[in-house]
Order: structure tokens, then C-alpha cells, then sequence
């Protein structure tokens, strides 16, 4: 069977009508070379014919520079797997007559894409297909990336590559249109001071959760304390069981608005369930700001920047700007880090595309224990971040912020390919349950698992 290699949507229709007999269509993605294994064609047309299916791929390995063989699965489909560095392999199988009817009226704008309309057909397939994952690895091919996971983390923001991800963003917002998915523009503001809003200790906390980092809480907690702020506030550390003499330095700050909660670390809780207990506890602001404990705040003005935004905004959630850096505080690529694919208009859509909504992250403490984190140690942030964009204002704040400590402690420096596809199944896990929840919220006649609809109504993005 003939491999094509993927250029742009156009040369693979025309590749597809020569070969007008064939049921199927071996499509490269990338410029790899591919050597399959002996029965590789066979087991991917007979998967895809069993079920039906539009989309085949499957796990492969990787020849690396040595000479050796190295074991690289990737993640099944969902139907929130939107984001548009999904890793299908470099070889997918695809079924030619759903390609013809998917890019029926393809534009050769569309096709003159960055990624040759890649991300706009394989959404359109998915609305409609099945695609499925076959976990054997059936082909090699050659590796061209030996970055480790901490170095490839920022790709998708990375400000060098603004054209592309302005064209993703632009498809999957027509994407969400045809699926009954888009969030409107009009969002709810928050009554921070109304006669419905809670009573708060004190204006703000600055939440660390934080299990044994003994060689950076300290610059953390430092940076927390350190704020020049006009109301009060306190840092909140809550120190999941740590044995390294993290627990220990804590208690020898001397500074009234700090307030350590102690966990043993046998409660079974995550960085989310660290969080849901400071934001319960009843020394929590009314604004609760995030820093992590390998991090610190830009300046001595970071908290007050973040409060006067959810004054200016009435939003819910507040989202800031912040440098990559070494741990020196030296910048690293890409640096700035500003996430400008979050609008007003169609920054809550965008984010079912990309892996992250910036940092600080700061949130209403009554909207935050209305919906709480999941209590997990990946994604957790990202869960809360997207329920809460649904439905209210989220305020953005495009100036640097914060300082994003890259070391070789690092919870993300250096994952296994295991690990990597266990973060993005979660990731696009939210995505799917968050996906449902908006068709409803749009169509609320259906039930989005049984299928999607064609909508009538006019929506802008």
C-alpha cells in the first residue's frame, strides 16, 4: 500500500481520487522515515474495517541516534482531545471516502494552511468518525526530537509561532460552532461586596501548596510575604507531609501572616485536594492567588495588580504573565510567556486548544469552593480554570507577573513518554467532560454523547 506523505488537504484529495478503488489511505504526517513492520498494512485496514473506523493509527518506536529501539505509545482519541498537538504517530490510516465528504468544501486557504489543514480535517473527522488506537507497535520511526519534556512544555505559547497558533485558534472556533460547543461572549461578573457575597477575614491569600522542596519554599514564602499591598492578606502553605526539612523551615518563619496547615501526606491528596483544603480553611481571602513553591512573584507588587483586576473586572478568575528563567532567575526561551490567545471574546473557547491559561492564577473564593479543584497533582488548575471560563469573566493581566523556576527538580523536567501521555489523557479527559457540558449548556434538548447536531443559530468568534 502506497504511503502518502501529508502536504495540505488538496494533494491528499487528489491523491485519494487516483486511487479511486482503494478503501483506505496511508497517510505520513511528517518528514520521518517510516519503516513498518511486516504485517503493519494489514492489522491497521483490518482494525479500521471492523469497526468502521475513520481514523487508524497505533503505537510505534523510535530508532534514537544510537542505533537503539525505544517503546513510544500514544493516547487514545477522546472527544475532548482538541488540542491541535495531539501525537497520532507520524502514520495514520484514513478512510478516503469520509476524507472527500469531510474537506468537500475546503478552501484553498484552508488547504494553504501552517499545517496544511491538518487540524481543521482531523477535527471535522472526529465530529463525525471513529477514531481508533491500536496499542502495538506496528513501525519505527527515526526520532528528531531529544528534548526532554520540561524543555518542549512551553512549544504551544511560544511567541516565535504566533501566525500558527492564530490559524489553529480560528479552526477549532469553527469547529465548536458546527458541534453546538461555542461559548458566547456574555459572561457573569462577580458582586465581591454585595449583600450575597461572603465574609472574609481579610482580602486576599496567597496559596503555596507544597510537599518537600526544602531548596526553594523559602524563596517562595519569601516572595509571598514580601508583598506591599493596601488591605490585608496572609500566605496560606499547606505542606503535604514533607520529610526533607521542609516542614522544619516553615516553622521557623516568624511572620504573623503566615499560617502553615499540616497534613501527615497519608490523606491521599493531591495538589488540587492541598488546594480545596486552604480555600475551606477559615483563614482563606476572599482572593485566593496562587505560587507554586519552586517560583516567586516578579515584584513586591504582584498581589496588588492581581486584586485591583478583579476590582476593575468583576471576574472570577484572574490570569497573569510570567518569564521562563533558570533558577538563577536568568530568562530562558521562549521568555515571556503572556498567553495573548486569551481574549475577551474567545479566549474560554481557545482554551480547549492549548495546555495551560497562564500564572498567576487567582480566583474568587466563593466561586472556587462552589466548584473546587479535582483532587489531583496534574491538571488541576487547568479543570477549575476551564468550568470557571464557561460562565464568568476572567480578567487577564498581559504584564509579567511571575517567574517560572526552570531546575532539575522540576515535577515536569524530565517525563517518560508514559507519564506525558498519562498528563495529556487527563487534560483531554476535562476537555471532553467540559465539551459535553457546553453543547448542553447551548442545546440542552440533547444528549451530546449520542451524537452532535447541525446548529441554525448565528454565533460570532
Amino acid at each position: 500500500m502506497e504511503i502518502i506523505r501529508f502536504r495540505n488537504v488538496k494533494q491528499l484529495c487528489d491523491a485519494i481520487c487516483r486511487n479511486s478503488l482503494e478503501r483506505y489511505v496511508l497517510v505520513r504526517l511528517d518528514d520521518r522515515e517510516i519503516t513498518p513492520d511486516e504485517y503493519c498494512f494489514h492489522r491497521l485496514v483490518e482494525t479500521a474495517s471492523e469497526v468502521d473506523a475513520t481514523l487508524t493509527y497505533c503505537h510505534y518506536k523510535e530508532r534514537l541516534a544510537d542505533g537503539s529501539l525505544a517503546n513510544h505509545p500514544v493516547c487514545d482519541y477522546q472527544y475532548g482531545s482538541l488540542r491541535d498537538d495531539f501525537d497520532f504517530g507520524p502514520l495514520v490510516l484514513l478512510n478516503a471516502a469520509d476524507v472527500l465528504a469531510a474537506s468537500e468544501d475546503f478552501t484553498e486557504e484552508e488547504s494553504a494552511l501552517l499545517d496544511g489543514g491538518w487540524y481543521a480535517l482531523r477535527l471535522r473527522l472526529s465530529s463525525t468518525g471513529i477514531f481508533m488506537n491500536i496499542p502495538e507497535y506496528l513501525y519505527i520511526a527515526e526520532r528528531i526530537d531529544d528534548r526532554k519534556s520540561g524543555e518542549k512544555q512551553f512549544d504551544y505559547v511560544d511567541p516565535r509561532r504566533r501566525d500558527y497558533q492564530i490559524e489553529m485558534e480560528r479552526m477549532l472556533s469553527e469547529h465548536l460552532y458546527e458541534i453546538n460547543a461555542l461559548v458566547k461572549k456574555e459572561k457573569q461578573t462577580c458582586d465581591f461586596d454585595g449583600i450575597e457575597a461572603e465574609g472574609f477575614p481579610r482580602e486576599a491569600s496567597i496559596i503555596i501548596p507544597v510537599r518537600n522542596r526544602v531548596k526553594t519554599i523559602g524563596d517562595a514564602v519569601r516572595s509571598a510575604l514580601s508583598q506591599k499591598c493596601g488591605f490585608e492578606y496572609n500566605v496560606i502553605v499547606v505542606d503535604n507531609g514533607s520529610t526533607d526539612g521542609t516542614r522544619e523551615l516553615l516553622r521557623d518563619v516568624r511572620d504573623t501572616k503566615l499560617r502553615v496547615i499540616e497534613l501527615t501526606g497519608n490523606e491521599g491528596l493531591g495538589i488540587g485536594g492541598c488546594w480545596n483544603r486552604a480555600l475551606q480553611s477559615p483563614y482563606c481571602g476572599r482572593f485566593a492567588v496562587q505560587l507554586d513553591s519552586d517560583d516567586i512573584y516578579a515584584d513586591e507588587n504582584t498581589l496588588q495588580a492581581v486584586v485591583d483586576k478583579f476590582r476593575e473586572t468583576g471576574a472570577a478568575m484572574v490570569i497573569g504573565s510570567y518569564i521562563i528563567t533558570d533558577f538563577g532567575l536568568r530568562p530562558m526561551p521562549p521568555g515571556l510567556i503572556d498567553h495573548r490567545e486569551w481574549t475577551d471574546d474567545n479566549g474560554a473557547n481557545n482554551a480547549l486548544r492549548i495546555n495551560g491559561f497562564g500564572a498567576p492564577r487567582a480566583f474568587y473564593t466563593s466561586i472556587a469552593r462552589k466548584f473546587l479543584f479535582p483532587n489531583v497533582s496534574y491538571g488541576e488548575d487547568y479543570a477549575l480554570a476551564l468550568r470557571i471560563s464557561r460562565e464568568y469573566v476572567v480578567g487577564r493581566i498581559f504584564e509579567p507577573l511571575y517567574f517560572c523556576r526552570r531546575w532539575e527538580g522540576n515535577s515536569d523536567a524530565s517525563l517518560s513518554v508514559e507519564q506525558t501521555n498519562a498528563n495529556n489523557t487527563y487534560k483531554d479527559f476535562i476537555r471532553s467532560i467540559e465539551l459535553y457540558a457546553r453543547i448542553r449548556a447551548n442545546r440542552p434538548e440533547i444528549n451530546p454523547m449520542l451524537g452532535t447536531f447541525e446548529t441554525d443559530e448565528e454565533i460570532e468568534f
